[in-house]
């Protein structure tokens, strides 16, 4: 590969921005987990943990260090003893809410998926059209 596919220690599998895209935050775990953090106040690894979807530990702990990595994610710690963290998404990570909007209005309209307004706070229920 060319060195034009590296990235912060990081090495692409095509110079597409679609796929390099599709690499970080492409399996449904990542989106899922940054959906979590931008919308429904999950913070800590165990509510991560504790989403509907359940979330193996070992893949939560690696899209976590995953979207660190890129500086989409940030973690400060609250205890010392065991060491426990919060986790918060960047002005970055947050750039991504208006993909999840698409996505999420696009189920909701096609695949009668719940959908959210983080604005009000609101969940409606599946619609089938």
């Amino acid at each position: 590969m060319t060195d034009t596919l590296k990235m912060d220690g990081y090495e692409f599998r095509s110079g597409c921005s679609i796929t390099r895209s599709m690499e970080l935050w492409g399996d449904k775990w990542t989106l899922l987990i940054t959906r979590d953090l931008m919308w429904h106040g999950k913070h800590t690894f165990k509510s991560l943990q504790e989403s509907d979807e359940n979330i193996p530990t070992n893949i939560l702990s690696d899209r976590l260090q995953r979207l660190m990595h890129w500086g989409l994610l940030r973690r400060d710690p609250y205890q010392e003893r065991p060491v426990r963290y919060t986790y918060e998404l960047t002005d970055a990570g947050r750039t991504l809410e208006p993909v999840l909007l698409e996505i999420m209005k696009w189920g909701h309209r096609h695949l009668g998926g719940g959908s959210y307004d983080p604005k009000t706070g609101v969940s409606l229920e599946a619609s089938y059209e």
